[in-house]
């Protein structure tokens, strides 16, 4: 049996601030002098039980509020990136929402440069290589994103995409198509939430109007055939994030989930954890735990592995050389 922690892999769907462990967030909350609404680290991890996508978002964002500082950035990002590395993960393109701390006056370049500064230094020290994506707020409106984008430009040496996330229902990506528009011509790589909470329709409009490289998400993209051929003959991958589908019950278990089908469709499917400090557990987890619920094959999970790498916005180069490390893993599994 493969080794699915082991496994080189890229992370593809996972947001910074959604790292955030609880013994974290009071340590940073009493150096910068923050009180918070949670006595102790038990009675903030007790109340991570979520009905739907918004009630994880109130307490999502109550918890970012403590970052203040370049170092506190650095260290939300450096935690996440040990973790990472722990768990297979070569690569990772990490999403930041810079809107969630400049709207409470937080410098852009606070931000981006506490994250830069964590990601430069573990390819120094972990070998783990990284990129920044860049998420609007979809429940804000299109002029503060496109403020954003103004904000980031300085920096565009950082961010390697910009994304959209947040509040799904009632926010479609035609809101921010201009935004988009600007931000492909500015050089920047598109992808987009779709398909979580918002019906098959948001996938067609993220890749007609935001012309994006990938789709997050996108588990309800299995409702439309016509899209799902468009997928799979584009080879247009998913970024799929199966402990938070449970968590936000997006899917009532994980035995439910369609990520197998999904494979099996012949689509682009990768494995990611979206917010594990809050969803139960990182992409180790989610390979180990969906696998086990859903009884994929050693060869799915390489399947899942290759994705991965396949759908990042890596070299080529470095691309052949991690297939080729996954295949040898794969064979001497095999052969064990």
């Amino acid at each position: 049996m493969i080794d699915a922690i082991a496994l080189p892999k890229a992370e593809l769907h996972l947001h910074i601030e959604g790292t955030f462990e609880p013994e974290l967030i009071f340590e940073i909350a009493a150096r910068n002098g923050v009180t918070l609404k949670y006595p102790t680290v038990e009675a903030l991890r007790a109340a991570y039980e979520f009905t739907d996508l918004q009630s994880f978002l109130d307490i999502y964002y109550e918890g970012m509020n403590v970052l203040r500082t370049e170092r506190d950035y650095y260290d939300l990002a450096t935690a996440y990136l040990r973790r990472a590395v722990a768990q297979g993960v070569r690569h990772a393109e990490i999403f930041f929402d810079p809107q969630a701390h400049t709207d409470r006056g937080i410098a852009f370049g606070t931000v981006i440069e506490g994250l830069s500064a964590a990601l430069a230094d573990a390819r120094r020290d972990l070998g783990i290589t990284s990129h920044l994506i860049m998420c609007f707020l979809r429940d804000l409106s299109a002029q503060s994103a496109m403020e954003t984008l103004e904000r980031a430009l300085p920096y565009r040496d950082r961010i390697v995409a910009v994304g959209l996330d947040s509040a799904e229902v009632g926010n479609p990506p035609s809101k921010f198509q201009a935004v988009f528009d600007r931000a492909r011509a500015e050089g920047f790589l598109t992808v987009a939430h779709a398909g979580e909470e918002g019906g098959p329709e948001y996938v067609w409009e993220a890749l007609d109007l935001l012309h994006v490289s990938r789709v997050d998400h996108g588990v309800r993209s299995l409702e439309d055939p016509v899209l799902v051929e468009r997928l799979r003959r584009q080879r247009i991958a998913l970024t799929i994030c199966p402990l938070s589908n449970v968590k936000l019950r997006v899917v009532d278990k994980l035995a439910d989930h369609p990520l197998k089908k999904m494979l099996d469709a012949g689509l682009v499917a990768t494995v990611n954890s979206d917010d594990p400090a809050y969803f139960g557990g990182y992409v180790g987890e989610n390979f180990v735990q969906t696998a086990a619920a859903l009884g994929l094959s050693d060869d799915d999970v390489v399947t899942l592995a290759k994705h991965s790498i396949e759908a990042s916005f890596i070299d080529d180069v470095s691309k052949r050389a991690l297939f080729d490390e996954i295949e040898r893993l794969a064979a001497s599994a095999a052969s064990a």
